[in-house]
């Protein structure tokens, strides 16, 4: 493990810098910063900063909320909380001449405490609870993003832009060309019609701190498929969410628009954002794995997995339908989340199934040190802190209450949803899923808190919100003339 950064190695380690980027994550998963110089970076390195915290009072697109929340409203002045930078995140951005870059994590000011919301913060708090066991959490991230090619629109001073967004404001969404077209899978020939951009990404992630695993196309027009670096679930976390601010910002330089929305296009296959975890001791042994096979096992698929391993896919599967705005949080994600289309539509696991909600990934197609859950509920519009600070929420309460798996594995052939599927339905849409995940007694409120609860909730009730009051183009082509 690399030793850790203090606040006396700064000055050299920045000897030559002039400014420093600061970035924390909001409630959608964003990035929200600012450059400093240097001077000021040095002067708060470890007493923290003041940072407005309109960022956990504001949409994606920085709306307020029409509901204000405890957090950042009008009455408190959409005040500043407390900004503390985590050396241990220290990188050097390469597309931008490599100037230093740093997370960063909130605060509450009155109390100094993670603030709820903070994602960060949160999966700290999960966290916590399995260090009273000495145990921790590693984990991997799996991501699909569409990718368009921006037009090039003429610009007022005779020069040219690329701009998706621009190219939107007057043309409809499915003319915006694919970056190839065709499905194309885990194709070798395919990237070499994007070869430099295929490369520069993979690169700049190594160079950026959030390594690739795997890289290769994926099914569906200009779909890529990224697994990213197996890991400590505090550094999974920062690596998946700066995996996107790699991705976006190496696109710019190409003229591409890569789009992690759970559906981008209708009848084709949606954007996943698979999340893989495992529990280990202080010695970083497995804790999933059974060492002997068990031969009276309820079921043959979880003969190699321990009780501990059980008791935490108890957890998960009985607090799944709790949490679904956390894994599902926009109002497209529920698109995704639909039959025949490789997508779990209810609770339901099984060892190696591909279309349950929890992929069980055990002895014999896996080593025993391998062990672990891939949840595949989440698609790649979800906020990875947020889905890894479930997981582990609701899989320790498993493992706390000794809770027993509520339903059977599917079998290889028996289909997600089908008749013999025995697993609850998941919410077919945000509105149905926010209301179970805000309402009295649910397990999301037991394992989060309600402040949490109540401020995150809100900000889905927002989304949902602004879904009820938009026309969609379907309507204005099945309405304008006929009624």
């Amino acid at each position: 493990m690399a030793s850790k950064i203090t606040a006396d190695q700064l000055p050299e380690l920045l000897r030559d810098d002039t400014s420093v980027k600061l970035a924390g994550i909001d409630v959608d998963g964003m990035l929200r910063g600012k450059l400093v110089s240097k001077k000021k970076f040095l002067s708060i390195a470890e007493s923290g900063f003041g940072f407005c915290s309109v960022i956990f009072g504001w949409d994606m697109h920085d709306l307020t909320y029409f509901r204000e929340l405890r957090i950042s409203n009008k009455e408190n002045g959409y005040r500043d909380i407390i900004a503390y930078p985590d050396l241990d995140t220290f990188r050097r951005i390469p597309w931008e001449n490599n100037v230093p870059f740093f997370l960063v994590s909130f605060h509450d000011p009155d109390t100094n405490e993670p603030l709820s919301a903070c994602p960060r913060g949160l999966l700290k708090t999960q966290l916590e609870k399995l260090a009273t066991k000495h145990y921790g959490a590693m984990a991997g991230a799996e991501y699909e993003f569409f990718q368009f090619r921006a037009p090039v629109l003429p610009a007022s001073e005779g020069s040219s832009i690329s701009s998706a967004a621009a190219f939107l404001r007057d043309n409809v969404p499915h003319t915006l060309p694919s970056l190839t077209e065709g499905m194309f899978g885990y194709s070798l020939t395919r990237p070499v019609h994007n070869q430099d951009y295929y490369y520069d990404i993979f690169n700049t992630c190594d160079a950026f701190k959030c390594n690739i695993e795997g890289w290769h196309t994926e099914s569906g027009p200009g779909v890529f498929e990224a697994a990213l670096e197996f890991g400590e679930i505090r550094q999974m976390a920062d690596r998946a969410s700066l995996f996107k601010y790699v991705v976006k910002s190496v696109a710019t330089k190409y003229g591409i628009t890569p789009c992690f929305m759970a559906k981008p296009r209708q009848g084709l296959p949606g954007n996943s954002g698979h999340m893989h975890l495992s529990i280990v001791d202080k010695d970083g042994k497995n804790l999933f794995f059974r060492d002997t096979p068990d031969p009276h096992a309820r079921y043959s698929d979880i003969e190699n997995l321990s009780d501990l391993g059980r008791h935490f896919l108890a957890g998960l599967l009985e607090g799944l339908p709790d949490i679904m705005p956390i894994v599902a949080p926009t109002v497209n994600s529920y698109k995704r989340l639909v039959e025949n289309f490789w997508a779990p539509v209810t609770v339901s696991w099984g060892l190696e199934h591909r279309a349950a909600s929890i992929r069980l990934i055990a002895p014999p197609t896996a080593k025993p040190g391998a062990t672990r859950f891939e949840v595949r509920v989440p698609g790649a519009d979800a906020n990875p802190y947020y889905v890894l600070s479930a997981i582990l929420a609701l899989g320790w309460r498993g493992v706390e209450r000794k809770l027993e798996i509520p339903c059977p594995p599917l079998g290889k052939g028996e289909e997600v949803g089908g008749k013999t599927d025995m697993g609850i339905p998941l919410s077919k849409t945000l509105r149905e899923a926010t209301d179970r995940f805000m309402r009295l007694g649910s397990i999301a409120r037991e394992v989060f808190g309600d402040e949490f609860v109540d401020h995150y909730g809100g900000t889905r009730e927002h989304e949902v919100r602004q879904w009820d009051e938009a026309v969609t183009d379907w309507e204005v082509r099945r309405y304008i003339e006929t009624v």
